[in-house]
């Protein structure tokens, strides 16, 4: 079985203390579903005269009265024992204005965020896609340009082909007639 630690938070005027082997299983047994160690609230504790009854019931939640109120108070975080109440609301004129100058003015509202820059890119984006558009079509025309053109090439050359290997056809006739009168 994991080792295991006594946890100690106030709950009104007491404390609930509870063992358990980590400090999410004493939230689950305080029911907290807030990290009370991360905000300075519980507590790890080693003295055993507050730890021996939390050890022999592991797991159930024991709660102790904090004693008077001065014992009470000292036992807050050091922070929590610092702040102090409100004072109650009184008549005076003077005591308003005070207040008032005492209480920190509220930190300016932060600026709406600006969609020119999002605009900006949209546009970009639509220019530069229309721009393609437009140089595929150029070379899409290049293309059938050059296609037409390798086309009337390849006719040219095989009516030229055509004709000489006729010329050349007519020549070998005529020289095998000529070869054949001359050997008699």
């Amino acid at each position: 079985m994991a080792k295991l630690k006594v946890f100690r938070t106030p709950i009104g005027f007491h404390d609930a203390y509870v063992a358990a082997p980590s400090q999410k299983a004493a939230l689950q047994a305080w029911g907290s579903a807030r990290d009370l160690f991360a905000r300075g609230v519980a507590e790890v504790v080693t003295d055993p005269a507050l730890t021996a009854e939390p050890l022999a019931k592991p797991g159930t939640v024991i709660k102790r009265s904090r004693g008077s109120a001065a014992e009470q108070i000292a036992a807050l975080p050091p922070d929590r024992a610092r702040t102090r109440r409100k004072p109650a609301a009184t008549d005076d004129a003077d005591a308003a204005p005070a207040a008032k100058r005492a209480r920190p003015a509220p930190p300016p509202p932060v600026p709406k965020p600006s969609r020119r820059p999002l605009a900006e890119a949209e546009a970009a984006l639509s220019q530069a896609e229309a721009r393609h558009r437009s140089d595929e079509r150029a070379l899409r025309a290049e293309e059938a340009a050059l296609a037409r053109r390798r086309r009337t090439l390849e006719r040219d050359q095989r009516e030229e082909r055509e004709r000489l290997e006729a010329d050349r056809q007519k020549a070998a006739d005529a020289y095998d007639a000529a070869m054949r009168r001359w050997q008699g």
